[in-house]
């Protein structure tokens, strides 16, 4: 186990496992958090014995969003945002070509329900909130949300919960695709690293390209989606 300030590194066998680690202000991100994060998600992907990846987080919550009492502090919005971007965080959560299993639970808010839906099989708990509260605050989403948000459930219901703010519990979390299985609490971390060990133990080159080919090919026409499907399906064959 390696511990940073404030993302808990993990790894056992083939599986990796980042705890976020800000218990007591229920995971909210902050600088601290960017930087651990940053560092450990590049471990994972140099990491040749790491087949797949478990993002959870410690305490009462997953992550509670943006720590507006430290982005708050700066001079304004625009350049909070900006400090926030000077790591690409989600760029590399996004470009893992290992299969990621978020287990969420208490609040995941913002930035936390940004990191969730950037991971390819979701977990929650039945206790579990979630919300995108941005525009209340008078911002849009900037960490990935206006774009996951809808690539996981129909427009209209992502635009509901964008221009709304709206909190929801994980029963219609469910319903409406943003996470893909509900458990009870104390089921969440056994359920998240069967998952993960499952696939950790699939090839790794059909893990890389089915995720290639579902991720690039929603941005297709059918025809187009096929094509590249056909290409990956040879490249998978060959390892």
């Amino acid at each position: 186990m390696s511990a940073y300030s404030a993302v808990i590194f993990e790894k056992k066998g083939h599986v990796a496992h980042l705890s976020l680690n800000r218990p007591a202000a229920l995971n909210a991100y902050n600088l601290a958090m960017r930087d651990d994060f940053s560092v450990a998600l590049a471990a994972v992907d140099q990491d040749s014995e790491i087949r797949s990846l478990v993002v959870s987080g410690r305490g009462r919550a997953f992550c509670a969003g943006a720590d507006l009492t430290e982005f708050g502090s700066a001079p304004s919005q625009v350049i909070a945002r900006k400090v926030r971007w000077e790591r690409d965080v989600w760029g590399q959560l996004n470009g893992l070509s290992i299969p990621i299993v978020a287990a969420v639970h208490g609040y995941c808010i913002g930035s936390g329900l940004e990191i969730m839906l950037l991971c390819d099989i979701r977990v929650a708990a039945h206790d579990t909130v979630f919300a995108m509260p941005e525009l209340r605050l008078g911002m849009i989403p900037a960490a990935g949300g206006s774009q996951t948000l809808p690539r996981n459930c129909l427009g209209d219901r992502a635009l509901d919960l964008l221009l709304t703010g709206r909190r929801i519990d994980a029963a219609e979390a469910l319903r409406l695709g943003l996470v893909t299985r509900l458990v009870h609490p104390e089921e969440l971390e056994n359920t998240a690293w069967q998952l993960a060990e499952e696939l950790a133990e699939r090839p790794a080159p059909s893990i890389k390209f089915a995720k290639q080919a579902i991720r690039q090919g929603l941005d297709l026409g059918l025809g187009k989606g096929l094509e590249l499907e056909g290409r990956l399906a040879h490249r998978a064959l060959q390892g």
